[in-house]
């Protein structure tokens, strides 16, 4: 909490200092944007960008390693799994459309973007673009960038750990560590989020005024709207057509997880919490609970995968590009799979987002805005993920119960 209220104080700081340049002080505008405000963001960016290949290789590699151990496949690891795909597909679908259909980015309203000039390139055809998720160097791929083809190589390697077993724990533990290091230096970049929110956000005001703040108060909305519809929506329709269960019952004994989800803005971090919820108030058995859960923190990431939908297309508005058939898909495509690999603490949605962007040729400058409500946004899309794990657990317990009692 103490990290959330700092982002929001230089939230606020960076909005009163841009309004009082732009309306009273213009002409001081440019020399503290280009001694102050311009580095200090570009210093934040460019630790976001630093860690985003490492860190979505490594977590790939060891989400992949926990989801493909031998141990955990079968019955419940396929129900799980598929689960939790089909909702964020569905989750960045609706963000999409929605940011499509209310269009909360205006063109040249957030210009100041880092002062670097963007022009959109033509996509590749879609066959192209699923032909060459398969890398056909992986060390290039990871040198330029390519996030599908990252992806596709840190899954076969997490495979592979998982199917050798004992013989490879040595390297297994080693990316494990190697994630326990990206996921501290999260933690660090994060620290200077504040600042960065600040200098990005004194800059925007600055240098563009009220527009600025109203595309980013309506790109807030948008974010917010989806992940209300996608809680009252989609997982009520789950809970109640699979888990058998009246949707109003199950958000209020599941409240006081939720409640802690948006407090910490962890899913980890909840985890202890989410599970005896579930266990105690749902009557989840502790089998079921304590597969679907762990895993849930690890690859259910709905919320986030909604912040990356709208957050693509509210880029995409601004920098005046129109994003292709193509871009569309790869963005679902790329966000739901990036979701498996998506730690569940503060902050690394951001880094997802940098991969989504870059993916499609969206430029990185704009997240730094972006962040500027994010952390707000964080606190309600945790408690959305464990919804949507405390849901699917609902579901596998029904299911598995059912199964049992026809068997007798």
């Amino acid at each position: 909490m103490k990290l959330t209220r700092n982002i929001i104080i230089g939230l606020v700081l960076g909005i009163l200092v841009g309004i009082i340049l732009n309306a009273f002080l213009p002409d001081l505008f440019d020399p503290i944007d280009t001694y102050l405000f311009d580095p200090v963001g570009k210093i934040f960016l460019n630790l976001i960008k630093m860690l985003v290949v490492p860190i979505v290789f490594f977590s790939i590699v060891v989400g992949t390693m926990g989801i493909s151990d031998p141990k955990k496949l079968g019955r419940m690891g396929a129900k799980t799994i598929t689960f939790f795909l089909v909702t964020t597909t569905v989750a960045i679908s609706i963000a999409m459309a929605l940011a499509f259909i209310v269009k909360p980015g205006v063109e040249g309203a957030i210009s100041n973007t880092g002062g670097q000039e963007f022009k959109a390139e033509e996509a590749p055809p879609v066959i192209d673009t699923l032909l060459n998720i398969i890398p056909t160097n992986p060390v290039a791929s990871l040198v330029e960038g390519n996030m599908l083809q990252i992806i596709a190589f840190a899954i076969f390697i997490g495979l592979a750990l998982a199917m050798l077993g004992d013989r490879t724990k040595g390297l297994a533990n080693l990316f494990e560590q190697a994630n326990d290091v990206m996921m501290y230096l999260v933690r660090i970049v994060m620290l200077t989020a504040p600042f960065g929110a600040f200098a990005l956000i004194a800059s925007a005001v600055g240098g563009q005024g009220k527009e600025a703040l109203a595309s980013l108060a309506m790109y807030f909305v948008v974010v917010l709207a989806a992940l209300l519809i996608h809680a009252l929506v989609t997982y009520s329709t789950a809970v109640a057509f699979l888990g058998k269960v009246n949707p109003l019952t199950f958000f209020k004994k599941f409240s006081p997880a939720m409640a802690v989800a948006f407090s910490t803005s962890s899913s980890s971090g909840t985890l202890p919490v989410s599970m005896k919820t579930a266990q105690e108030r749902l009557g989840i058995s502790k089998q079921v609970s304590s597969f679907v859960q762990p895993l849930g923190a690890t690859i259910n990431m709905d919320g986030t995968a909604i912040m990356q939908g709208v957050a693509t297309v509210f880029i995409a508005q601004i920098t005046g590009t129109d994003l292709s058939f193509t871009q569309i898909i790869t963005v679902v495509v790329t966000a739901t799979v990036a979701s498996v690999g998506t730690a569940g603490v503060p902050g690394v949605g951001l880094i997802m987002l940098a991969m989504v962007l870059k993916q499609v040729g969206l430029p990185l400058e704009p997240i730094g805005l972006i962040l500027a409500v994010d952390r707000l946004l964080d606190m309600t899309r945790t408690a959305v993920n464990i919804t949507g794990d405390a849901a699917c657990a609902l579901f596998v317990n029904r299911s598995e119960a059912d199964r049992a009692a026809a068997q007798e």
